[in-house]
């Protein structure tokens, strides 16, 4: 009796150069945001922090529903974390992006929050897989 078991599922599956190609643009898309988000917050404040936590919710939860899972929020959250620490160190002349507002605080904290959060949502509801259209 010969039991014939498909490719592995998780760290055991074989290597697909197209996800781990995904996975990187949405680290570069989730750090673009992190610093658009640095640099739009301060300037309208309640808003500006409002849009940039919007946005990077945005990032999050569409890198969970491209990749299918919780691990598509990772790669976009580690880029947009790893952008804005980088973007809270001070240079050696004394300048650096974040001030020391509350905004910048909200911005670095909510962020943070809202990647937990579109982590570990429940899984995303699915159609009826049929065989016709939508709508047919």
């Amino acid at each position: 009796m010969s039991t014939s078991q498909g490719p592995g599922s998780g760290l055991a599956a074989p290597l697909n150069f197209g996800r781990i190609g995904a996975y990187f643009g949405l680290a570069v898309l989730g750090a673009l945001t992190g610093v658009a988000g640095a640099l739009i917050q301060p300037a309208w404040f309640p808003g500006g922090l409002i849009l940039a936590l919007a946005a990077s919710a945005g990032v999050f939860l569409g890198g969970r529903v491209a990749m299918g899972g919780a691990l598509g929020v990772g790669a976009p959250a580690a880029g947009w974390l790893i952008s804005v620490m980088f973007l809270t160190a001070t240079r050696p002349e004394g300048d650096f992006v974040f001030g020391a507002g509350t905004g910048s605080y909200l911005f670095l904290l909510g962020g943070m929050i809202v990647a937990v959060i579109c982590a570990t949502l429940a899984k995303l509801p699915q159609a009826p897989g049929g065989s016709a259209r939508p709508g047919k």
